[in-house]
């Protein structure tokens, strides 16, 4: 008798099948990148406008991602329809931009009219087609032509491994252009200000409360007037300062410390003289980090020569998101 065969075992078959032929395009295409792409790179580098993506169906799903990644990682790109810029949206592009068009075939008619106007007003057109010697890659005045790989569809229809391997040449594209133009964290939080993504590149003085928030006392502060500025400035600590520079910090474990006769104590008497700071550069996550390590709640921020610029709670990291 024939053991009955689970069933999802082709399910999983063909998962791993599409995979396997899809990852396989991919290091194909790394091993093989389109001669034309590094002059792309270039191209979008001196682009004085902005860069528009343009395909239809499949390939337009596609080219709207490029367009999105582009734009997130500091080269401003936008997605145009074909049939609409035949309506009027060619308008929209102008001969400071640059023009990505996506094919697979390379022979999509939709894009006969965005073709037309790259080249009646010499408008640089960049193509990412499978088909070097279609209408589209003749055309171009770049064309970064994909590598022949068969679609996972079993068919050979359905356009599949021929988007996948165009989605990671936009990305290797956007990388690529972020490296050249020496993109940072701070850039990127700069165009994802919102959501998670965005608080953990935040930096320590954009969270931090400011000057005016600072619960500071002179060293020789007897500790009354040191206890009434730690309950007003509502932190739960003081930071001590000689010379305007940041000579330790009081925290409620340094009163318990310091129980006996502390009414009598100045300032400097009780503070911790080696506190635990950040500087305003470092990331958020990093301070967080710091303070889950030392198990405290807030940090000083200082600059170089340890003067005392914000404090920085947890709380104020928690509403951030992190």
């Amino acid at each position: 008798m024939t053991k009955a065969m689970p069933h999802n075992a082709m399910p999983l078959e063909a998962a791993a099948r599409v995979l396997r032929i899809e990852g396989e395009a991919l290091l194909a295409l790394a091993a093989n990148l389109p001669a034309d792409f590094s002059a792309a790179v270039e191209q979008l580098i001196v682009c004085k406008g902005r860069v528009i993506l343009s395909g239809i169906g499949k390939s337009g799903h596609i080219a709207r991602k490029i367009a999105a990644t582009l734009s997130s990682t500091g080269t401003p790109a936008y997605f145009v329809h074909p049939a609409e810029a035949s309506h009027g949206d060619l308008g929209t592009i102008t001969p400071t931009d640059v023009v990505i068009a996506l094919s697979n075939s390379g022979e999509t008619t939709e894009l006969g009219d965005l073709i037309a106007h790259t080249k009646r007003f010499s408008i640089p057109l960049i193509a990412i087609s499978s088909r070097a010697a279609s209408t589209l890659a003749q055309a171009a005045d770049l064309c970064l032509t994909l590598p022949a790989a068969p679609e996972a569809c079993p068919l050979g229809l359905a356009p599949t491994t021929s988007t996948t391997m165009a989605l990671a040449l936009g990305d290797a594209l956007a990388v690529a252009l972020m490296e050249r133009r020496g993109f940072e964290p701070e850039h990127f939080r700069a165009f994802h200000p919102g959501g998670r993504l965005g608080a953990r590149l935040a930096r320590v003085g954009q969270l931090m409360r400011g000057a005016e928030d600072l619960p500071l006392v002179p060293t020789d502060a007897p500790m009354a007037e040191t206890l009434l500025v730690m309950t007003q400035k509502g932190f739960g600590t003081a930071g001590v300062v000689a010379d305007g520079k940041l000579a330790g910090v009081i925290t409620d474990g340094d009163l318990r410390r310091n129980m006996d006769g502390l009414m009598g104590k100045t300032a400097l008497d009780v503070a911790t003289r080696t506190p635990l700071t950040a500087p305003p550069e470092m990331l958020a996550v990093e301070a967080i980090a710091l303070m889950n390590q030392r198990k405290i709640t807030m940090l000083f921020v200082t600059d170089a020569e340890s003067r005392p610029l914000g404090i920085l709670h947890i709380h104020d990291c928690l509403r951030a998101g992190l």
